[in-house]
């Protein structure tokens, strides 16, 4: 396994692949057991992998516990982040939903219990409740960092302008900065090219793509009949639609074949190839395995190029508009071949 700096805002020195955990526990009625989960946790250790994802209801909290025994004797050697709004019991109270400061400091307490930690390296608000102000979080974050309950602090499916504002706002008034969002991104999913990547790289953020199997679909196992997250956690795939998949599918079938590979591989090394670094989330030791082998996995420019136009969707106004090549030509007086342009992660 190879490192990568997280983004501009921390100097961590994360592994190429972090480990998403949803499927930690059975309390959904779908998950691994605790004898699966030491053994990924174990696999995932020896293959270097340092950057641990998992949130307080992933499994009703079953998920932060297995991951909390499992790492308490070497804790330092591993970067742990987790996430607070959605409640960790089956049928929360409307006290301890959200992303108020109050939610946040009774979520922060209850998962540094369950992690049997005195701190949690980087914590993520886990989706935007459309009503706490953005100073309230900005600030709730800088005061557990000063407090020493987390490390870093960070968004996660939030809109755009939402995190533009919270990263801003922690800048000027010198508190604890916002340091990385996580977004779905994957060869089905990516709408996030439009404002959020943009925004990230702006920013100077690190990125965290969630799902870039697109909860499995990208494997091509349903085709083959096979059981998944689509069949047994039903509502927790949000892109099966056969008709419109089915091309990305040939492409990246064709390719794998190419690498000697399969398409999941391909397509996680698709996220890490466009700069975001993809959250895996294995349920069982063998997909973990498999998951992992996407680290070697490099694609030429041919296979990019095939991959990125069959999945691209359209980039909608401005940026449709501020890319067209006669206003290209416009703001530049013709010279557009002339000019350095900075380089971007993701175009």
């Amino acid at each position: 396994m190879r490192y990568r700096i997280f983004g501009q805002k921390t100097g961590l020195k994360v592994s190429e692949l972090a480990l998403g955990t949803g499927m930690f526990g059975t309390a959904f009625g779908y998950g691994a057991r605790p004898d699966e989960v030491r053994d990924i946790l174990r696999g995932y250790a020896e293959a270097g992998g340092n950057f641990i994802d998992t949130a307080d209801n992933y499994q009703l909290g079953e998920s932060e516990t297995l991951i909390g025994e499992f790492v308490a004797p070497h804790r330092d050697d591993f970067i742990i982040a987790s996430k607070y709004s959605r409640g960790a019991v089956a049928a929360p109270s409307l006290a301890v939903l959200g992303n108020s400061r109050k939610v946040m400091v009774q979520s922060v307490e209850a998962s540094l219990k369950r992690l049997k930690t005195d701190r949690i390296d980087f914590y993520f608000v886990h989706m935007d409740d459309g009503v706490t102000p953005v100073d309230e979080i900005a600030r709730g974050l800088d005061d557990l960092v000063r407090a020493g309950k987390i490390v870093y602090g960070g968004l996660s499916n939030f809109p755009a302008w939402r995190v533009a504002t919270a990263a801003k706002t922690a800048d000027l008034r010198g508190w604890a900065p916002i340091a990385a969002i996580q977004i779905e991104y994957s060869l089905i999913q990516r709408t996030t090219e439009r404002e959020l990547l943009p925004m990230a790289e702006g920013f100077g953020l690190g990125v965290m793509g969630w799902s870039p199997l697109g909860g499995g679909l990208l494997t091509g196992k349903y085709r083959k009949g096979e059981k998944g997250r689509a069949t047994d956690l039903k509502g927790s795939v949000l892109h099966d639609d056969p008709a419109r998949n089915a091309p990305v599918l040939d492409v990246l079938t064709a390719i794998a074949e190419e690498l000697d590979s399969n398409p999941g591989r391909v397509a996680i090394a698709w996220v890490k190839a466009r700069g975001v670094l993809p959250v895996i989330g294995p349920r069982t030791r063998a997909q973990l395995d498999d998951n992992l082998a996407a680290a070697t996995l490099r694609l030429n420019d041919d296979q990019l190029r095939r991959l990125d136009e069959i999945t691209s969707v359209p980039l909608g106004y401005p940026n449709e508009l501020l890319t067209a090549a006669e206003q290209r030509a416009i703001m530049t007086g013709n010279r557009w071949d002339q000019i350095d342009f900075p380089k971007r992660t993701v175009a």
